[in-house]
């Protein structure tokens, strides 16, 4: 495996694969690897003959006052982990090569999929992300690229940009990953202190009571989110941002009764960590 740091050096790659007549698939990441990049990176190997693996903490993608500097970095384990799945190349460049001057250039999917959940409270965030997904694309030129469940609204945004802008790209969506207790993976439980980790799963534990309700008949989205409200809430450490059901796909407003595919979307905060999870609910 290579890992490599410019620009040219990884259009050096991918021309190399593609001269050979390889398939790519990317794998973009924030870095600080765990299980849940592990399952995304061994899903382009199988399905792919060359693996792109980018590692870029996207400084244009967080707010004032977000975690960019305390963003856990961890270059050499990311790598080993990335080679371990079959990557074949680490793209690992600094901010200055993705962004080598003011960019005047900056992609934006609008509407509601990008006002809504998240992008309420971190209104730049998805123009950062589609940004520096599309520069990606450019340079990687994959066939299929891998995203994980967890960031279900940052899945309807690139879904939505694909389809605008005629990427001939596959997105491959593998689902949530969850510690044994059902915590699900995230680079950001590494904040966690102990008491906070253990307030944590009551968000596992809370869309897992959601989905059974939803299966057992209820169809009403109100009460459905005031049930899984009801249940955060007395988690004392908890301090929620939303708890919100959007139809799929797009995050459309949610038909009374529900129908069709949804998701039940909730970020809470446990001390200073903002975390997010999600549950797709809809007819088996």
């Amino acid at each position: 495996m290579k890992l490599v740091h410019t620009v040219a050096e990884l259009r050096e790659e991918v021309a190399a694969a593609k001269a050979q007549g390889l398939t790519i698939g990317l794998v973009p990441t924030m870095g600080a690897l765990h299980e849940g990049h592990a399952s995304l990176i061994k899903a382009a190997n199988m399905e792919n003959d060359f693996v792109v693996v980018s590692v870029f903490v996207n400084p244009t993608q967080f707010g004032p006052n977000e975690d960019l500097d305390a963003y856990p970095r961890t270059l050499e384990a990311d790598c080993k982990l990335a080679e371990s799945m079959g990557a074949n190349v680490v793209f690992a460049p600094a901010p200055k090569e993705m962004y080598p001057s003011e960019d005047a250039t900056w992609v934006e999917v609008t509407g509601e999929v990008t006002k809504v959940l998240c992008g309420r409270t971190r209104p730049i965030h998805f123009r950062g992300v589609t940004t520096v997904v599309t520069k990606l694309f450019n340079l990687a030129q994959p066939d299929r690229a891998y995203f994980g469940q967890k960031d279900a609204q940052q899945v309807e945004v690139l879904k939505r940009m694909v389809k605008d802008l005629f990427f001939n790209i596959q997105l491959r969506i593998m689902p949530i990953v969850r510690e044994a207790d059902g915590l699900a993976k995230s680079s950001r439980n590494t904040y966690l202190n102990e008491a906070e980790r253990k307030a944590a799963l009551v968000l596992s534990r809370s869309l897992k009571a959601a989905k059974e309700q939803y299966e057992a008949g209820e169809r009403d989205a109100v009460k459905i989110t005031a049930a899984v409200t009801a249940s955060i809430k007395e988690e004392p450490m908890s301090d929620i941002d939303y708890v919100e059901i959007y139809a799929l796909p797009e995050l459309k407003p949610v038909a009374a009764p529900m129908a069709g595919s949804n998701l039940l979307a909730v970020a809470v905060k446990f001390g200073t960590t903002r975390l997010i999870d999600n549950v797709v609910l809809e007819e088996k």
